[in-house]
C-alpha cells in the first residue's frame, strides 16, 4: 500500500497554523461544523439516487454516528453520505478552493484570535478540528466506487493520502483531542453542543460511547440525540430567536448572524413553505461570475438540490434558507426544474415576498436597511436591470449617496427636494465614492445648490442605460454636455467672451488637435482649472472605462470635449499668453499638461505618461528658476 505525502497550499497552511495556535472561546464549533458537512453529505447521496439508485444499494437508512473514546482520547464523527475519492480529498481537504483563496488571504489580518471568525465566511470550517485535536484522521469512500482512502494530518502543514479499506460508503472523521481540549470526550458536553447547534438538523444523530456502569466497562450504549424535525415545518411560535440562528449557521455555512429571516408557509393552489435568511455580511462567493444561488430545495422535506437556478433569481443570490415544495415529485431531476411551471410560480411568489419584506423594513427600519443596503444594495440593483417586471420596484428600493450630506437617500427622496423649475434628475458615475466626491464637473452643482447623486456601483451604468426618467423627470448625467447649470439655459456661445479668452481656445484648439472633439469655456467648473466631459451624442466617460477595463470597447476611446474654467488664475494667465506672437508654440507644453491635468482628474493616465512626466520637471524646473 503506497501512502502519498502532500504539503497543503500556502493559504490553508497559515489558516492550519491559526487553529492550531489560536485559543478561541468558541471551539465547540468544530463539531456543528462536521455535523453540518456529514448532513450535506447525506442530502447529495439522497439525491444522487434519485437518478441513480445503484449508489444508494449499500446505504441504508442515513445516518450520522458520533463514537467518543476516553482511553484513545478519540471522537469519531461518521456517516454514510455521498463520499469521497482520492481527488475529493485532495480538493476538499487540501485547498481553499471553492471560498476563493485571494479574497480568504485579503480578509486576513494577522490578528489569529479575531482572524478565526472568518473560518465560516470561507467555506473551510472543516479546519476549525485542529482547535481541539492534534491529529486528524478522514476515511472515506465516495458511493458508487470500490476504493476507500485515508487522509491523514496533524494540521502542521502537510497531509498524507493512502488507499484504505472501508465497508459502505460516507466518511469518518476520528479526531485525537488535545490535551487542553479534553472536555470534548465527556458525553453531556457533547450532547449540550448538538442540542445547541444541530438539534434541528433532520438526519439521526446518535451518540455511541462506552458504558460507564460498574461492570459494563465493554459494552456500548447509542442513544440519538437530536430532535430530527425540519425547523422550517414548525409553527413561527414554536422557534425562538436562537433556534432560527444556529439553523442560519447550519444552512448557509456561516458563522455571522442572519440580518433578516423571512419565514412563512403558503396555502392554496400551490403549497410550500419558506425559511430564507439574509446574512449581515456579504458571503465570500457573492461577486463569483457564476451568480448561483445558495438555497436549498426540499421536496415534502427531503432535500433535492442546493444548485437550482429558477428558485430565485441572480440579484437575490444574497438569501441563504430553504424552500419546501408539497407539489414538485419527489423523483424531480434538476433538468425538470427548469421551465417548471410549479416551479417558476414558487419563484415569482418568493421573489414577491422577499422584495415586499425589505420594503416594509424601509419603512420601519431606515437604520437597519440602510445596513442591508451597504451590504447588498450593489446585488440587488442588477434587478434594475435583469427584471423589467419589478423593474420600477426595485428603483424606489435602492439607496444612493448623494451631496445633499453623508446618509443615504432614495430617488423620491431626491425628487421631493429638487429645486424649484428643476425637472432634472442629475447624477454623476464614478468607480468609488471618494472619486465621485473629488470630480470637478460637481462644482457648478454646488455652487448652485443643485443635488447631484452619486453612482458608484458597476451595474449603474448598466441599468442607467435603461431608465430615462423616474417620476417624470429626466436622469442626466454631469458629465456630460448637456447638463446646462442655468435653469433659463442661456447660450453660452451668445454670451461675450474676452478677447484673451477666444484666443486661448483658439490656441488649444490648434494644440491638442483631435486628441479632444471641442475645446470650450465651462459654466459647471468653480474652482478647478480644467475638466472633461462626454458630448451628448457619446458614450458616458465612466462607462466607456468600465468597458475598455474588460475588453469589451469597440474601437478606439472616443475624443471628449475639454471645458475650462475662465476665472481660474491658470486659465487667466495662459489666456494673457495666448495674445502674443507665437503662442501656439508658446502653449504647446502647456496645452497638453492641461488635457493630462484633466484626465488625471478623472482617474485616468496620461496618453504617454512619460512625456507628461518630462513636461512636468521643465515646470518645476522654470517654477524654481
Amino acid at each position: 500500500m503506497t501512502t502519498e505525502k502532500m504539503g497543503f497550499e500556502a493559504e490553508v497552511s497559515r489558516l492550519l497554523h491559526m487553529m492550531v495556535h489560536s485559543v478561541y472561546s468558541d471551539r465547540e464549533i468544530f463539531l456543528r461544523e462536521l455535523i453540518s458537512n456529514a448532513s450535506d453529505a447525506c442530502d447529495k447521496l439522497r439525491y444522487e439516487g434519485l437518478t441513480n439508485s445503484d449508489l444508494l444499494k449499500d446505504s441504508g437508512d442515513f445516518t450520522i454516528d458520533i463514537r467518543l473514546d476516553k482511553e484513545s482520547k478519540t471522537l469519531t464523527v461518521s456517516d454514510n453520505g455521498i463520499g469521497m475519492n482520492r481527488e475529493d480529498l485532495i480538493s476538499h481537504l487540501g485547498t481553499i478552493a471553492r471560498s476563493g483563496t485571494s479574497s480568504f488571504m485579503e480578509n486576513i489580518s494577522g490578528d489569529e484570535k479575531k482572524d478565526v471568525n472568518l473560518i465560516g465566511q470561507f467555506g473551510v470550517g472543516f479546519y476549525s478540528v485542529f482547535m481541539v485535536a492534534d491529529k486528524v484522521e478522514v476515511l472515506s469512500r465516495k458511493a458508487g466506487e470500490e476504493k476507500a482512502y485515508l487522509w491523514s494530518s496533524d494540521g502542521i502543514g502537510e497531509y498524507t493520502i493512502s488507499e484504505a479499506e472501508k465497508v459502505g460508503n460516507g466518511t469518518s472523521i476520528m479526531l485525537h483531542i488535545k490535551d487542553e481540549a479534553d472536555e470534548f470526550i465527556e458525553i453531556h458536553r457533547l450532547k449540550n453542543i448538538i442540542k445547541t447547534y444541530s438539534d434541528h438538523v433532520t438526519i439521526p444523530i446518535t451518540m455511541i460511547s462506552k458504558s460507564e456502569e460498574d461492570g459494563a466497562e465493554d459494552e456500548e450504549t447509542s442513544e440519538r440525540v437530536n430532535d430530527g424535525t425540519a425547523l422550517w415545518a414548525r409553527s413561527k411560535s414554536d422557534i425562538t430567536e436562537e433556534q432560527y440562528k444556529e439553523f442560519f449557521h447550519h444552512v448557509a455555512h456561516a458563522y455571522d448572524d442572519p440580518g433578516m429571516t423571512i419565514h412563512y408557509r403558503a396555502e392554496g393552489k400551490i403549497e410550500y413553505t419558506v425559511m430564507l435568511f439574509i446574512p449581515s455580511q456579504q458571503p465570500m462567493d457573492l461577486f463569483d461570475p457564476a451568480r448561483k444561488t445558495k438555497v436549498k430545495l426540499y421536496v415534502k422535506r427531503v432535500f433535492i438540490t442546493d444548485d437550482c437556478e429558477d428558485i430565485l433569481p441572480g440579484y437575490l443570490r444574497f438569501m441563504r434558507g430553504v424552500v419546501d415544495s408539497e407539489d414538485l415529485p419527489l423523483n424531480i431531476s434538476r433538468e425538470m426544474l427548469q421551465n417548471n411551471p410549479v416551479m417558476s410560480s414558487i419563484s415569482n411568489a418568493v421573489t414577491k415576498r422577499i422584495l415586499s419584506e425589505l420594503e416594509k423594513k424601509a419603512k420601519k427600519d431606515k437604520d437597519g436597511y440602510n445596513q442591508f443596503w451597504e451590504t447588498f444594495g450593489p446585488v440587488l440593483k442588477e434587478g434594475i436591470y435583469e427584471d423589467f417586471a419589478r423593474r420600477d420596484q426595485i428603483l424606489k428600493m435602492s439607496r444612493f449617496y448623494s451631496t445633499a450630506g453623508d446618509e443615504l437617500t432614495s430617488l423620491d427622496d431626491y425628487v421631493s427636494r429638487m429645486n424649484d423649475g428643476q425637472d432634472t434628475i442629475y447624477y454623476i458615475t464614478a468607480d468609488s465614492l471618494e472619486a465621485a466626491k473629488r470630480s470637478p464637473q460637481l462644482e457648478g452643482f454646488k455652487a448652485k445648490d443643485i443635488e447631484v447623486i452619486y453612482f458608484t456601483d458597476p451595474v449603474d451604468e448598466f441599468w442607467l442605460q435603461m431608465i430615462p426618467e423616474f417620476d417624470g423627470k429626466k436622469l442626466a448625467s454631469v458629465t456630460r454636455g448637456s447638463a446646462d447649470l442655468d435653469d433659463k439655459k442661456e447660450d453660452d456661445n451668445e454670451e461675450e467672451k474676452s478677447p484673451e479668452l477666444e484666443a486661448l481656445l483658439s490656441v488649444l484648439k490648434t494644440n491638442l488637435g483631435e486628441t479632444v472633439k471641442d475645446v470650450r469655456k465651462s459654466n459647471r467648473l468653480t474652482d478647478s482649472a480644467v475638466c472633461l466631459v462626454a458630448d451628448d451624442n457619446d458614450m458616458d466617460m465612466h462607462m466607456e472605462r468600465i468597458l475598455k477595463m474588460h475588453n469589451k470597447l469597440d474601437g478606439a476611446a472616443s475624443a471628449r470635449v475639454m471645458e475650462i474654467n475662465a476665472d481660474n488664475d491658470l486659465i487667466k494667465a495662459l489666456s494673457k499668453a495666448a495674445t502674443k506672437k507665437g503662442s501656439v508654440d508658446l502653449l504647446k507644453d502647456a496645452s497638453q499638461m492641461l488635457l493630462d491635468q484633466a484626465k488625471i482628474m478623472e482617474g485616468d493616465l496620461p496618453d504617454d505618461p512619460v512625456a507628461f512626466a518630462s513636461r512636468l520637471s521643465k515646470v518645476m524646473e522654470a517654477s524654481f528658476k
